[in-house]
């Protein structure tokens, strides 16, 4: 039996445990006449008890249940993450980093929490992950274009705005030519330091040249956004949107291999090996091994301070003073890279800008090959290397 019962809210909560521990339901048949004096103008609403327990949470039938559970076991629910714990001890996430590793500092960035959009105004929570409200906020019908770090505005549609925002890295090719510009090639400077493209820079790759993440070299032209065959032709046409894993059935259409890495979409070699049997991804990890082999070269032999690469801490570059392949410290820290020139800081910039996607080979293979070989043969005057005899192509 259903009893329709109204109360004041700020009593309702308290009333009903007692009721339900002392007297059942009959107990809980109060009225507006009942409530205190000093209620005030508390709102009157009506609420009906439910039907006798007990309830098993198993038998409460959720409609998305299987996406949830999907979406959960996926890295952007995973809050132990470093994306996402790395501000733990801070007690707050910083407001440069707040709007792509915390759904509250993604929704104040674009304004979706009715905050001024464009910038986090914070302090935003720890804990928080990509959750349900950063791509399902109805709010993001209204967002109809992303800034990229190189000053593109790229219109987007819905949940492109979720994963163009995140995905595209923080800093540009822009920010290259602007603290390079004036400088001796090869002369190393205090001035600079190595410039961070970030991570995970998908959307940065899949734009191109259209969307100018890389260091582009003058007199270069530069493959544009990687127009797929369709329907593969936005990311969710690629990843399924809550396990973010790769839907690899509709590339067989097309291709013929047993997984992404294995698809060629070339008749050529481009690292000089000559074999075309091996995926287009091989291709673009052979030059990328080149060229991050001649970076360390150039440091040592041209620039006369070696380097070493550490891709497990920032800011990845540290010095090697005695070039014995170690570290140096100094109270009890590694020693960053302080001997950068002009030279050697765009092409580790494009290095790192292709090795931090490594779904590359998909989104836009042409570009990271493009500037991998552009990279390489910066260094090849420098270095004495005949760039005929690698018998690269770009």
């Amino acid at each position: 039996m259903r009893f329709s019962i109204q109360m004041p809210v700020r009593t309702l909560v308290q009333a009903t445990v007692l009721g339900l521990i002392f007297a059942g339901a009959g107990a809980l048949a109060q009225t507006a006449s009942d409530a205190p004096e000093d209620a005030g103008d508390d709102k009157i609403v009506p609420f009906a008890l439910p039907q006798s327990g007990p309830f098993t949470p198993a038998e409460i039938k959720i409609n998305n249940d299987k996406a949830i559970s999907d979406w959960f076991r996926s890295p952007h629910a995973n809050a132990a993450a470093e994306a996402f714990s790395h501000w733990d001890d801070d007690g707050e996430i910083r407001a440069a980093c707040a709007t792509c590793h915390s759904g509250e500092g993604f929704r104040d960035f674009h304004g979706l929490d009715g905050t001024e959009p464009g910038v986090v105004n914070g302090p935003i929570n720890i804990g928080g992950v990509v959750d349900c409200g950063t791509c399902h906020n109805a709010g993001l019908a209204n967002v109809t274009e992303v800034v990229f770090p190189s000053g593109l505005v790229h219109p987007v549609q819905g949940v492109e705005a979720s994963c163009l925002t995140c995905h595209q890295g923080r800093t540009a090719g822009a920010n290259v030519t602007n603290a390079i510009g004036g400088l001796a090639e090869d002369e190393p400077s205090g001035e600079l330091r190595f410039i961070n493209p970030h991570y995970a820079t998908a959307a940065a790759t899949w734009l191109g040249g259209y969307g100018a993440a890389g260091y582009h070299y003058e007199g270069r032209d530069y493959s544009g956004r990687f127009f797929h065959a369709r329907p593969v032709a936005s990311c969710n046409s690629c990843h399924e949107p809550h396990t973010l894993e790769v839907q690899f059935e509709p590339c067989l259409t097309c291709h013929q291999a047993s997984k992404p890495d294995e698809i060629r979409i070339a008749r050529q070699s481009y690292d000089g090996s000559g074999n075309t049997s091996v995926g287009i991804k091989s291709d673009i990890q052979a030059n990328a091994a080149t060229l991050l082999d001649m970076i360390r070269a150039y440091s040592k032999d041209v620039i006369g301070a070696p380097m070493v690469y550490d891709g497990s801490r920032y800011p990845y570059f540290f010095t090697d003073a005695n070039g014995d392949g170690a570290i140096d410290m100094a109270d009890g820290k590694a020693v960053p890279y302080g001997s950068w020139t002009p030279r050697s800081l765009r092409t580790a910039f494009n290095w790192k800008l292709v090795t931090a996607d490594p779904g590359n080979f998909a989104h836009n293979p042409a570009y990271s090959l493009e500037l991998l070989y552009d990279a390489i043969e910066d260094l090849s005057e420098p270095l004495g290397v005949d760039m005929d005899e690698m018998n690269l192509l770009r």
